[in-house]
C-alpha cells in the first residue's frame, strides 16, 4: 500500500512524457481513441505504422512488466457483465466527447485546451456517478 502512490506517480510521469514526446515528434495529440480509431476506420492510413506501434506498446509493456515483476494487483471487478458494460459505456462516451482521457485529460489540460478541460470535468463526474450507482446503490462492483 505504501508503494501505490509511487507507482501512480511513475505511471503519470510516463504517460505525460509519452504525450509530450508524441506531440513534439509528430505534432499531434496522443489521444489513444483517435490513434486506434484511425486504424479501424482507415482515416489513419498515412500514419498506420506509428499507430500500430502505439497499440502494440499499450498491450506489450504491461505484459512485459507482469512477466518481470509477477502478478499485478488490480481492483477491477470479476463480474464479466460489468466489465463489458463498462467497456461499452467508455466507448460510447469517448465517441460522444470526440476523444478519451489521454487526448482530453492528459494532453488537452496540459495545453489549456478548453474543450479538453470541459470533457475531462464531465468524464470525471460521469465516473463518480457510475461508481455511486454500480457500487453503492446496485452493489454490482
Amino acid at each position: 500500500m505504501q508503494m501505490d502512490w509511487i507507482m501512480g506517480l511513475l505511471g503519470g510521469l510516463l504517460i505525460g512524457t509519452g504525450g509530450a514526446v508524441y506531440l513534439l515528434i509528430n505534432g499531434r495529440v496522443m489521444g489513444a481513441s483517435g490513434i486506434l480509431g484511425g486504424l479501424i476506420d482507415g482515416s489513419g492510413r498515412a500514419t498506420a505504422t506509428e499507430r500500430i506501434a502505439f497499440v502494440i506498446g499499450v498491450f506489450a509493456i504491461p505484459t512485459l512488466i507482469v512477466a518481470l515483476t509477477g502478478t499485478v494487483e488490480t481492483h477491477a471487478t470479476s463480474n464479466i457483465l460489468v466489465l463489458i458494460a463498462a467497456g461499452l459505456f467508455v466507448g460510447i462516451g469517448t465517441r460522444m466527447a470526440n476523444g478519451c482521457t489521454s487526448g482530453h485529460g492528459v494532453c488537452g489540460i496540459s495545453r489549456l485546451n478548453f474543450r479538453g478541460i470541459v470533457a475531462t470535468v464531465f468524464y470525471i463526474l460521469a465516473g463518480g456517478v457510475t461508481v455511486l450507482l454500480f457500487r453503492h446503490i446496485l452493489g454490482l462492483i
